[in-house]
């Protein structure tokens, strides 16, 4: 869904901005990140030019191959980064076969169930993540592996940060600070979000105000609940997962970007409306974790920060676009952490499909192109 957002309010004309940044917002959502993959490719394709990349969790990591690239074509490095994680998937537990009730035709089919998602959690993602359990080569470096009842994490996530090296070149990744502070020419920007485990305070990190590293990324990606270690950042801030606190951060951009008219792409993993109603606790279990959708306390902030721009800088969001996942055709309380190559390949697919279908309706909006 795309649309116009027209905001004038009798600003004074010289309050206006003269730049227009179009805003790329990635959500978090373990495997389904994907998706986001084959909508920054569709967005290359057709020329639309990304100002700041921003995002969450596994939108951070998205985020930080786009601005990083090492090879300067960051849809290339984001759909290899994808590829090789899925190849990495491990294939020991065999996919099966269950029969499924068909409610429209009354009759039982053979469908088949991947077990892409349970090989993950018992033997992990070696390009990604590894399973604390079977992880020998650290077992006497690990103070407490042989005593799990005081375990804080499952996985250790360091894996990814070997990987994410071979796609992103951290000096370009923090030229913004210096092209801002030498007033050269404007690079991308970054901005992915964390919250710090003592404080439950949000942190923002910006690559105009400083130096991101392997840490940060891994720390904005560190969900709990799936089992991932918090990240020490700096002396006593540790950070957890940003979508601890906000899924989409869309209010950390406008705060952080407040003098710029916006085109604002968001990237949503989870689908709002599905076809029907869960038939079996797998989908409810689902359908409960879709996290798009953004509570009345979270929509009011995001207004207070919007007619702040308003107000005191003149600045609009001049357009929204939201790219939607599609519900998938049978889902599980573990789809999230399905690498499989062929789910993997097939998300990236949709990306770019439902953005050219979404950027097509819309052209009649004047993204600022190449």
């Amino acid at each position: 869904m795309s649309y116009r957002l027209n905001r004038e309010e009798n600003l004074p004309k010289q309050t206006r901005s003269a730049n227009v940044e179009n805003v790329l917002v990635m959500q978090g959502g373990g495997s389904l990140g994907a998706f986001a993959c084959g909508v920054f490719k569709a967005l290359v394709t057709k020329n639309i030019r990304i100002d700041i990349a921003a995002g969450t969790s596994i939108g951070a990591i998205n985020a930080a191959i786009i601005v990083g690239s090492k090879s300067g074509h960051p849809e290339k490095d984001l759909e290899d980064f994808w590829i090789e994680i899925a190849e990495s998937n491990p294939n020991i537990i065999a996919d099966f076969f269950v029969l499924d009730y068909d409610r429209n035709t009354r009759t039982y089919n053979t469908k088949k169930i991947s077990s892409a998602s349970a090989n993950a959690a018992v033997f992990g993602v070696p390009k990604m993540f590894v399973p604390r359990w079977w992880n020998w080569e650290n077992m006497f470096k690990d103070r407490q592996y042989f005593d799990p009842t005081n375990w804080t994490y499952l996985y250790d996530y360091s894996p990814l940060a070997k990987t994410l090296d071979k796609y992103i070149d951290y000096k370009k990744l923090n030229l913004a600070a210096a092209a801002a502070e030498e007033k050269l020419p404007e690079v991308l920007r970054l901005i992915i979000t964390a919250v710090d485990v003592m404080t439950a305070r949000p942190l923002i990190f910006d690559n105009t105000k400083m130096e991101i590293k392997a840490k940060h990324i891994l720390g904005s990606a560190g969900y709990p609940l799936y089992g991932f270690p918090w990240i020490e950042i700096q002396d006593g801030v540790n950070a957890w997962d940003g979508s601890l606190l906000s899924n989409t951060p869309v209010r950390e951009v406008l705060s952080a970007s407040p003098r710029n008219d916006k085109n604002i792409f968001i990237v949503e993993n989870y689908p709002r409306r599905i076809h029907h109603l869960p038939s079996n606790m797998a989908e409810v279990e689902s359908r409960a974790s879709d996290r798009s959708k953004l509570d009345p306390d979270e929509v009011a902030v995001i207004k207070s920060e919007y007619d702040k721009l308003i107000k005191h800088y003149g600045a609009q969001i001049l357009s929204v676009t939201r790219i939607v996942r599609s519900e998938i055709e049978s889902p599980n309380i573990l789809q999230n952490a399905d690498f499989s190559p062929a789910t993997v390949k097939e998300l990236i697919s949709q990306g770019v499909r439902k953005t050219m279908e979404e950027v097509a309706y819309c052209e009649n909006i004047k993204y600022d192109l190449r």
